[in-house]
Order: structure tokens, then C-alpha cells, then sequence
């Protein structure tokens, strides 16, 4: 099968959908698949190097970093945020999609550059699935103060379009119901459960952490508004607790005068990052607009107690009491009181943190991404049945 993804961000960024993409994309050649990848090219000097003698004009920049075609489409940094980085208008995406003779189009979290995908698509006469996993409605409130209706009509018609529409988790496929896409189906995201275990707890990390054996509370993911991350400035004036914060973005020079006794250890990413799960004693995620949340996950697989607020994934990945704690969302009260419950019983912690570790073990990339394969087979068998 030749699967053309067209995706808002690929890696070198370091974010959620970057991350499925990836994973998506590797998963389909190691099963014999033929994926082609199309995204925003990085910063001018940051990209990979093309092939020998330059790439195909109609192509745009080919990546050669991955054993399967990248293309780049040139882009600029968004206003105020330039860690996204947003295409910009090009011919290269529908030529790529041409040149690879591709059988369906995966759009990862389409809004800009899988919008034209999604045009592409329909001009080709190709199948597509849009993949949902940005809650931009919410993010254009959060950021303007304004335009969460007019995100969700261009959520919706792209959407629309698809052929089939994977949401990660219950709470996003109702939003998208309310909002009126049809076809939608659950696809929910794998996770790496070998890297992201219990075996990787270091207790030298712990001692540099917390040389007063202090209890370590830890949020790992983006720094940015939607994050709320200043909710863990009163956790992170107790005695006997160490926050530590993993993570860059746009809310770090905030969050440090919030919170100057908490650790910021930036970005860390593969083994290292690891490391770093797995020798917390507590997983707090705060941030109330998660259409799945993968850092819960990877907490789980690590074999940490998670707490986090009851909305959105979370409401999919954790069962309050058994594998995780779930507070109200927005309320630093209820996640400070959370993590003094967790502090006082080990007991409690142990129990929350292998039931989490149970709960994600089948969850592994592999089988998340043969999923996504049976999607493709029943979205072209649909099309082929239609046109026969």
C-alpha cells in the first residue's frame, strides 16, 4: 500500500503529533508499506540534507534522514510561538502526492498544510483519513481570546471531506460529533513500553533531584498557556516535595518566577527522557485540553502514579483509584491535595503505579499502528465498492 501522510509537523519538532507521525510512518515500512511523508520544512540551515544532486523541483525538499521520502514543504514560525513552524502555499504537496502514486492519504491533525492535502486528495480522486489530535478550537481561545468558531468550521469541513475521521479517544470523537463531522471512528495512540519502563528508575537521578530524599512530582511536556502548568506553583512550595518540570515553550520564563524552587531540566528526549519517567514518584499532568495525552502513557508504562485532570484523554486512559487520580481541571487546590494523598502512602502509590503499568502493556505501537492499517483496507474496500 503507497500512503501518502501529510502531516502539520514532523521530527526534529517535539510534540505529540510530530511523534504519532513518526511512528505511523515507521510502522508502515516495517510491515512492507510505502509511506511518504510531506511536512513543514524546519528553519533555514535546520533541515536535513537532500539527496545527492538535489531533489525533483516538483518534489520540494526531500529529507533522506528516514528510510522513506520526506518531503519538505517550506514554511515560516508562527507569531509568538515559533516552535510551530506553519506551510506555506505550494504546488510541491499535490506533486508529491502524484509522483508517488499513492493509494490514500493520511492527514495528521490537518489544518493548514493538511487542508491542501485534503484538496489534493479530493482532486486526485484519492482516498483520505484525517487524523484528529489538536484541540484547536480550544487553542484559538486560549491564544487570541477569539476564533474558536471559525477553527471548528475549518476543522469541520476538512473533516467532512475525509473519508473516514480517527479521533484518539471518546472525549474528542463527542467534540467532533457536536460539531457535526460525520464518519467518525476511535484510533487511539501506542505507546513504547519498552523504553518507558520501571527498569529505567536512576536512583543517582533522584539523588540530584532530591538530595533531601524529598518526594518527586514531575510534568513533562510542552510550556505553553494551554499547559496550565502553573497550577503546580502550590504543590511546589510544600516541605518534602521536589517539582520538577521537563519541557520548553513560550510559559518557561513564567513558570520559573512561579515556581523558583522547582527544576526545569528542558528538553529531554528517547532514553533520556526515560530516565527521567521512570525515576519520578508522581506524574502530574495538568493541562485540561488534551484530545489524548500521551505523557500519561508513557508515565503509566514507566510505572509512576499519575494525576490529572478529568477532561478530554485522560477520561480514556485512566480509571480514578485504580490506575491514576483524576481532579477537577483548572483547580490547584485539588492537584496539591492529590499529590499530598499520593506522598502519604507509598502503599497507594505502588498500586496506582503497576496498575497503570498493566493497563498500557498492549497498547504498543505495533498494534495502534496495524489499526490504522485495517482503517486504510476498509476505507479503499468503500471506495472500490462505491465505484464499481
Amino acid at each position: 500500500m503507497r500512503v501518502a501522510i501529510v502531516t502539520e509537523s514532523f521530527p526534529p519538532d517535539i510534540n505529540g503529533v510530530a511523534h504519532c507521525t513518526l511512528q505511523t510512518a515507521d510502522h508502515l515500512h516495517r510491515r512492507g508499506h510505502h509511506p511518504l511523508v510531506i511536512a513543514p520544512a524546519g528553519p533555514p540551515g535546520g533541515a536535513p540534507p537532500a539527496a545527492a544532486g538535489g531533489p525533483p523541483e516538483s518534489q520540494g525538499e526531500l529529507d533522506r534522514s528516514h528510510p522513506y521520502p520526506v518531503v519538505r514543504i517550506p514554511s515560516l514560525p508562527l507569531p509568538g510561538y515559533p516552535q510551530v513552524r506553519v506551510a506555506l502555499p505550494s504546488r510541491k504537496l499535490a506533486a508529491a502526492i502524484t509522483a508517488h502514486h499513492s493509494d490514500v492519504v493520511h492527514l495528521a491533525s490537518p489544518f493548514v498544510l493538511g487542508a491542501r492535502g485534503m484538496t489534493a486528495a479530493l482532486r486526485l480522486r484519492i482516498p483520505a483519513l484525517a487524523v484528529y489530535q489538536t484541540d484547536l478550537g480550544s487553542y484559538a481561545r486560549t491564544y487570541l481570546g477569539a476564533g474558536e468558531n471559525a477553527a471548528w468550521r475549518r476543522i469541520r469541513a476538512v473533516h467532512t471531506a475525509a473519508d473516514r475521521t480517527l479521533a484518539p479517544s471518546t472525549a474528542s470523537a463527542r467534540d467532533l460529533e457536536v460539531h457535526g463531522v460525520p464518519r467518525i471512528r476511535l484510533w487511539p495512540r501506542g505507546v513504547d513500553t519498552e523504553r518507558f519502563h520501571p527498569s529505567r528508575r536512576d536512583p543517582e537521578l533522584r539523588r540530584s533531584l532530591a538530595p533531601g530524599g524529598e518526594l518527586i512530582v514531575g510534568y513533562i511536556g510542552r510550556l505553553a498557556p494551554e499547559k496550565n502548568v502553573e497550577l503546580l506553583a502550590p504543590l511546589s512550595r510544600l516541605p518534602g516535595v521536589q517539582v520538577v518540570v521537563v519541557g520548553d515553550g513560550p510559559s518557561e520564563p513564567a513558570l520559573r518566577a512561579a515556581m523558583p524552587r522547582a527544576r526545569f531540566l528542558g528538553r529531554r528526549t528517547g532514553n533520556d527522557l526515560a530516565r527521567v519517567f521512570a525515576s519520578l514518584d508522581v506524574f502530574a499532568h495538568t493541562g485540561p485540553q488534551e484530545t489524548f495525552c500521551q505523557t500519561v502513557q508513557e508515565a503509566q508504562a514507566s510505572g509512576v502514579p499519575v494525576v490529572a485532570p478529568a477532561a478530554g484523554g485522560p477520561l480514556d486512559l485512566i480509571d480514578h483509584g485504580r490506575t491514576g487520580l483524576l481532579v477537577p481541571p483548572g483547580d490547584a487546590t485539588e492537584v496539591t491535595d492529590a499529590v499530598s494523598l499520593l506522598s502519604a502512602d507509598a502503599k497507594l502509590r505502588a498500586a496506582l503505579g503497576h496498575a497503570g503499568r498493566e493497563a498500557v502493556e498492549g497498547r504498543t505501537w505495533a498494534a495502534i499502528g496495524d489499526q490504522l492499517i485495517d482503517h486504510y483496507t476498509e476505507v479503499l474496500a468503500a471506495r472500490t465498492a462505491v465505484a464499481a
